[in-house]
């Protein structure tokens, strides 16, 4: 009679192992799910057109140390733009074409000109 009772402990014992085991592994599910929304939340979508202009990432320039270093070259204009994520590319001098992943493009934005504006200050010392 002990020995059916030991065995029957044994056998809830190891069912209530099972329920963790699949509690563990839903909550795993769950909280990767949470980490991709998240991720995804971040990372932006690039919509790039024809004639627009843009910087390439060089991953070339990992090799050579310098924080302050730009690994982005160009700018260059989108020639065409493929529905499978590939992007192609004119030099400046629309001479020679590239293709590219759009993942290592961003939009070229014009460089500030000081020559545009102008703002006088008065001194404070003569009001």
């Amino acid at each position: 009679m002990d020995l059916s009772r030991v065995g029957l402990k044994r056998f809830l014992n190891l069912n209530e192992l099972e329920e963790l085991r699949n509690d563990g592994y839903i909550n795993s599910k769950i909280a990767k799910e949470r980490l991709k929304r998240w991720h995804n939340q971040l990372v932006s979508r690039k919509d790039f057109q024809k004639g627009q202009r843009v910087l390439l990432y060089d991953s070339k320039l990992h090799i050579f140390p310098g924080k302050l270093k730009s690994r982005w070259i160009g700018p260059f204009t989108i020639h065409q733009v493929h529905s499978n994520g590939v992007v192609e590319l004119l030099n400046s001098n629309n001479t020679s074409s590239l293709k590219v992943n759009g993942h290592r493009l961003k939009p070229f934005v014009e460089p500030f000109s000081r020559d545009k504006e102008e703002c006088i200050l008065l001194d404070p010392r003569q009001a």
